[in-house]
């Protein structure tokens, strides 16, 4: 019998990761492997119910070169996607309801909650699969999890992809490219309208821990940036920006915001409910910005949310070659028998990397 490769995506969509979808099946026909496309992330092995054929058909896609074929000319991810975390479940999928699984209470702003862990579950799955291999392509939180699962024995390689590029151990990210490029190119379309009105115009990106993506799109248009690493006095940056826009002949400025960028004194608002790893989704730091340059200095503002754009359409072409080329490190990598490794990009070269472990963080 063929050994099988389970592949899938978690956390939020990218654009290049149907690339990697379809280079890793392809590659892994040619080397003899079965690929079984697991639909929706983590969510895929925390809710299959392999006794149903319903849920084995929504959750289990046999990938193949028809099926994948074209895939890699658009965005999003084939396999859908999800924010599961099989360890902290807030509740049981219906099928595993009445069985035991170990649990533990968690306190986010004054309130408990208790989340079960279904990893015992999610091994049965994969055992009953038939699994040799999974390539778990995502961003901290679901490879924080294919850590996980490689310390429970089961041999994994994972893919590193985030808008934010700042998964451990590597200096690149699918999806990065594309991003930095969407956000230069809406910023610099978005330039007529904020001249012509004469306005100050606020630009809000992804970078909910990590301001790479709002510090290269500042670079290459040359405009300012707040990101969350650095907490700058408010009075200093409506100050510069002030004085950008009344040197600028057309008479506007331009600032480019992480979403999770603040500035001494101040904390980004959250609200909703926590997803299973604990993240709330962020206010709109450039609102709160529009509102304090309106009352300190009497200028009017132009917010832009660019976040989601960025996430839409098809990779450009770093992306898609860099997508390429993880798909392949990956195959390598289960060709040579490795596991808990990550394809990343080392000093500027490829190389294979450990999965970071989210307890050393």
């Amino acid at each position: 019998m063929p050994k099988k490769i389970v592949i899938l995506t978690g956390g939020g969509d990218v654009p290049g990761l149907n690339a990697v979808i379809k280079q890793v099946t392809y590659r892994g026909l040619g080397m003899d492997f079965e690929v079984l496309g697991v639909r929706r992330g983590w969510e895929g092995l925390t809710h299959l119910n392999l006794d149903d054929p319903d849920s084995k058909s929504r959750y289990v896609l046999p990938l193949n070169q028809l099926n994948t074929r074209t895939i890699d000319r658009s965005g999003g991810t084939f396999l859908h996607s999800s924010r599961t975390n099989p360890a902290k479940m807030k509740s049981l999928p219906p099928h595993l309801e009445g069985q035991t699984f170990p649990t533990r209470e968690i306190t986010k702003d004054g309130k408990t909650s208790t989340v079960f862990d279904v990893t015992t579950s999610v091994l049965k799955n994969l055992e009953s699969l038939g699994a040799d291999y999974v390539v778990a392509i995502g961003g901290d939180d679901t490879l924080s999890y294919a850590r996980r699962l490689h310390d429970e024995g089961v041999k994994v390689i994972a893919i590193p992809k985030t808008m934010d590029n700042d998964v451990q151990h590597t200096e690149y990210c699918i999806g990065f490219s594309t991003a930095i490029t969407r956000a230069e190119s809406a910023i610099q379309r978005q330039r007529t309208t904020v001249g012509s009105h004469e306005r100050i115009g606020i630009f809000r990106i992804f970078g909910r821990d990590a301001g790479y993506t709002a510090l290269y799109t500042a670079y290459v248009t040359n405009i300012r940036c707040l990101i969350p690493e650095y907490k700058p006095d408010l009075e200093q940056v409506i100050k510069v920006l002030v004085d950008d826009k009344r040197a600028n002949p057309s008479n506007y400025s331009l600032v480019i915001l992480s979403e999770g960028a603040e500035w001494q004194g101040y904390q980004v608002r959250h609200y909703g409910e926590a997803d299973a790893y604990g993240h709330q989704k962020k206010a709109n730091v450039g609102d709160d910005l529009a509102a304090e340059i309106k009352a300190r200095a009497k200028e009017e503002t132009i917010v832009s949310d660019l976040t989601y754009d960025l996430r839409s359409g098809d990779p450009d072409f770093t992306d898609k070659l860099v997508a390429c080329t993880f798909g392949n490190m990956a195959m390598d990598a289960i060709s040579q028998g490795q596991s808990g490794m990550m394809t990343g990009i080392v000093n500027g070269c490829y190389d294979m990397v450990e999965i970071p472990d989210p307890k050393s963080k």
